[in-house]
């Protein structure tokens, strides 16, 4: 039964080994926090996935947003590009 023992537990131990030690998911599937469209500079609009410079700029030029439907409803982008980045986006309202 020993004989068993020693090739178990040096699977367990590399098995271990091969695991993220974060303890987190890996960084590519960590969920950022969303950009806020109304207060975003261009550069924190260029890092959602799936914004282009062209989008970005439309995105600025045509502030403020009540919500970040506002982006699909008032054309500054298309239905594809909105459903990549709608999970990515906040519209908060700055106070009056």
């Amino acid at each position: 039964m020993s004989r068993w023992l020693l090739p178990l537990a040096l699977c367990f131990t590399l098995t271990a080994a091969a695991l993220p030690q974060s303890g987190g998911a890996s960084p590519s599937r960590q969920r950022l926090a969303p950009v806020d469209i109304n207060h975003a500079t261009l550069d924190q609009l260029m890092s959602i996935p799936g914004i282009t410079a062209v989008w970005a700029k439309r995105i600025l030029r045509n502030r403020p947003y009540r919500t970040k439907q506002d982006l699909l409803d008032h054309g500054i982008v298309p239905p594809a590009v909105y459903d990549r980045i709608r999970d990515s986006i906040i519209a908060h309202r700055s106070p009056e």
